[in-house]
């Protein structure tokens, strides 16, 4: 392991933050399990707060303006170092990259960009909040996709991918973006991790990731679907943070862990073990919550995973924690 890679991982979510179980065919579980996909976005909880504001200057719900049939419009792939604003190309150095799309209208010579990303910040989708109030963990883990008038060219230039990589006329791009507008509204929480049972190429995947990137990959074979056609004279590689396991035991939701009194082992130690990433700690409370997040995942083979609603226990193993940078061609 990379032991560091864990700490780097928790490192990040500490300065970033400001359903039914799936069986298959004879009763067997299903991996990796479905992401749940729901029939509208519910209203945010007011206890959630951003940091930066999500989609200051743009369409909060995902709404797409309409082209004309007869336009041409470019599709340009984005790739810049996360908070890049705030850090410039330091989480470039180790491939911590956010994805977008950008789009080009040679009618009206506007330019567009569409991304995916969370509402309140990378460490609230990635650990809950542990309120007194509040028996269960408290999540703030929506993303949306947001779509804004202008394209950036030193943002994504300057540290990362503006690279134009096919078009498409504005009929086409009419109907991309009723997708867009039916992914936005049904497919609402944001999953860091992915979860392997080994980093060999084949291995099982027991959960996987639902971020920026992924957006992306969804929105690239939707383009290819509906017959554009898209080409990359660079090799497209994209971030992915890799938890490695094995078989993931199910444990249950808030109401039957945090809600019975003959599950109050079990809940207490998810509490605990999610107080240890935490925000806002002193110096002396992270090095201790370090050492317990070595302890609990290291030494214990312990991590409890939060996907679709439903709390998991993850038995860890070597090498436990993995940041890649690694190729994921065009459709």
């Amino acid at each position: 392991m990379k032991h560091g890679t864990f700490i780097l991982c928790f490192a990040l979510s500490y300065f970033f933050q400001e359903g039914a179980l799936s069986r298959g065919v004879n009763g067997q579980r299903t991996w990796p399990v479905p992401y749940r996909r729901f029939d509208h976005r519910p209203e945010t909880d007011p206890y959630c707060q951003a940091l930066y504001p999500f989609c200051p200057t743009g369409e909060r719900d995902g709404r797409i303006p309409y082209m004309r049939d007869t336009d041409v419009i470019e599709v340009v792939r984005l790739q810049a170092p996360v908070w890049e604003f705030k850090y410039g190309g330091l989480l470039g150095k180790i491939h911590i990259m956010h994805d977008a799309i950008g789009f080009r209208s040679f009618e009206t010579g506007r330019n567009y960009t569409m991304e995916w990303y969370e509402l309140f910040q990378l460490g609230n989708c990635t650990f809950p909040h542990l309120r007194p109030d509040v028996s269960a963990p408290f999540w703030c883990n929506q993303g949306a996709a947001c779509f804004f008038e202008g394209i950036d060219d030193i943002h994504w230039m300057q540290n990362g991918t503006l690279e134009k990589i096919g078009k498409m006329t504005g009929a086409q791009f009419n109907e991309f973006a009723q997708w867009v507008q039916k992914d936005n509204d049904t497919g609402i929480f944001y999953e860091t991790w992915t979860v392997l049972a080994d980093p060999s190429p084949n291995s099982t995947v027991w959960f996987d990731s639902y971020d920026c990137s992924q957006f992306v990959h969804r929105a690239y074979r939707k383009l290819a679907d509906m017959g554009v056609t898209l080409t990359s004279s660079t090799q497209t590689n994209y971030t992915k943070i890799y938890l490695f396991s094995g078989e993931p035991s199910y444990l249950g939701n808030d109401s039957t862990i945090f809600g019975q009194s003959s599950m109050k082992t079990l809940a207490a130690s998810i509490r605990n073990f999610y107080n240890s990433f935490r925000p806002h700690q002193s110096p002396q409370e992270f090095v201790l919550s370090l050492l317990h997040i070595f302890e609990n995942v290291v030494l214990e083979k312990t991590f409890y995973l939060f996907y679709n609603f439903e709390y998991w226990h993850l038995p860890m193993k070597p090498p436990y924690v993995t940041i890649t940078y690694e190729e994921v061609p065009l459709p």
